[in-house]
């Protein structure tokens, strides 16, 4: 809700889904102006044993090893960028020390920024429509597919 001074509470206006939010607002706490930038498309999440949903955009596959079981022509892939990946290090590393989450995030957002060639490919599939990252981890609260997308959508 947006309150006016003159007349009370009014309606906030309605957005048209996918479209971008960029310009300067005021902050409500501080009144110091803030730039918003939100992405155009939406970035989702899956994993490559779920069905693939219509209208969900580029599938790229961001694990480093291919997924057991998967024919490659089953996959529906539009790309596979291996560098955005954790390295295997970092990788066996994580699975050998669960629960240092905050610290694999660390790691590998330094990793993910050593490799600005293979996140500028993700951006641009992320700019030209909806983009799904796939992944095959079980675990979809702690799986580096959500650390990525949070990078990506940094820089939209």
């Amino acid at each position: 809700m947006i309150v006016s001074k003159s007349s009370g509470i009014l309606p906030r206006p309605r957005r048209p889904a996918c479209r971008p939010l960029t310009g300067r607002l005021d902050c409500p706490e501080t009144g110091q102006r803030r730039r918003i930038v939100t992405a155009e498309f939406p970035i989702l999440l899956a994993r490559v044993y779920d069905p693939a949903e219509a209208g969900a955009g580029a599938r790229l596959l961001v694990d480093r090893l291919w997924p057991r079981g998967m024919a490659k022509a089953a996959l529906h892939l539009d790309d596979w960028p291996k560098a955005v990946a954790p390295s295997t290090a970092l990788r066996q590393w994580f699975h050998a020390t669960p629960g240092n989450w905050p610290e694999f995030r660390h790691r590998y957002e330094t990793e993910l920024a050593a490799e600005p060639q293979a996140v500028e490919q993700c951006l641009t599939w992320c700019r030209k429509g909806p983009v799904t990252l796939l992944t095959a981890t079980r675990d979809r609260t702690q799986s580096h597919a959500i650390i990525l997308r949070d990078w990506l959508l940094a820089r939209l």
